[in-house]
């Protein structure tokens, strides 16, 4: 009463567990390596990225309180009000774009 199919081995759950997790990591590796967006370059173009976000707002409300000290002169500094606004839009605008980006990577370690 011989079957002819061979019988598998069980692995104890540990074992399971860690074959599990050895499969996600190849999977992630062989999706990381097919896409085209990798590489040194790609991360040093997103950090670059991330420094625009906060640089233009930046520059844009120095430039607009500038023009609005030499028009409208006041006892307060416009240019330094809409600076730190600018600095504090363009660190909720990298913040947000870093966070949604994690959220990427997230959602494709969990498939």
């Amino acid at each position: 009463m011989s079957d002819s199919k061979p019988r598998r081995r069980r692995l104890p759950q540990d074992g399971d567990k860690m074959l599990r997790e050895v499969e996600a990591k190849e999977a992630r590796k062989l999706k990381a390596r097919s896409r085209k967006d990798g590489g040194v370059w790609f991360g040093l173009g997103m950090f670059g990225l991330i420094g625009w976000s906060v640089a233009v707002p930046t520059l844009i409300g120095v430039a607009l309180g500038i023009w609005i000290d030499r028009t409208w002169p006041s006892r307060f500094s416009w240019t330094l009000m809409l600076l730190i606004l600018g600095v504090m839009l363009g660190s909720w605008n990298a913040w947000r774009w870093v966070s949604q980006e994690g959220r990427k990577i997230e959602q494709e370690k969990e498939e």
